[in-house]
């Protein structure tokens, strides 16, 4: 192990709806804001004071294309996953920054009944709305499904 650990945990809701980048052979990206909020009491004035943060998530592939069918704007959501800094040069030359969240799970937090960006048509909600973007899938134990011999 090399001591040191890289890892988000959030909640919060989504700012937009996630934008898909698609590329040459099947590959895809899904970037959108999340906003997690705090509040706190001003000593000096007794005043509360919020305040939001603004997060950069960018899910992949079969990650990402779920997100874009199920995640809207206002959704909230559970992410978890590591944070990552890109550099770019902008249009005059100079280095420019931004840090990411990789993100390498999700659970959909908004039942889509309440969801904002559900109106007449409901979208399908998926029975384990948790997706790990690893290569193994997590699924849940079903109730009563074990084959024991105890009377209750």
């Amino acid at each position: 192990m090399s001591g040191t650990l890289n890892k988000v945990m959030l909640i919060g809701h989504t700012g937009d709806e996630v934008k898909m980048h698609y590329f040459e052979g099947g590959n895809c990206v899904g970037r959108f804001p999340l906003a997690t909020n705090d509040s706190y009491v001003n000593k000096a004035t007794g005043e509360r004071v919020n305040t939001t943060e603004w997060h950069n998530i960018v899910v992949r592939n079969k990650a990402a294309e779920i997100c874009e069918k199920y995640l809207a704007k206002g959704d909230k959501v559970y992410i978890e996953g590591r944070l990552k800094t890109r550099k770019w040069q902008d249009e005059q030359g100079k280095d420019r920054y931004s840090t990411e969240i990789q993100c390498t799970e999700f659970t959909f937090l908004t039942p889509k009944a309440d969801s904002p960006g559900v109106s007449g048509e409901q979208k399908p909600n998926p029975t384990n709305s948790s997706v790990d973007t690893g290569n193994a899938q997590k699924t849940e134990p079903q109730i009563g499904t074990e084959d024991d011999d105890l009377p209750f």
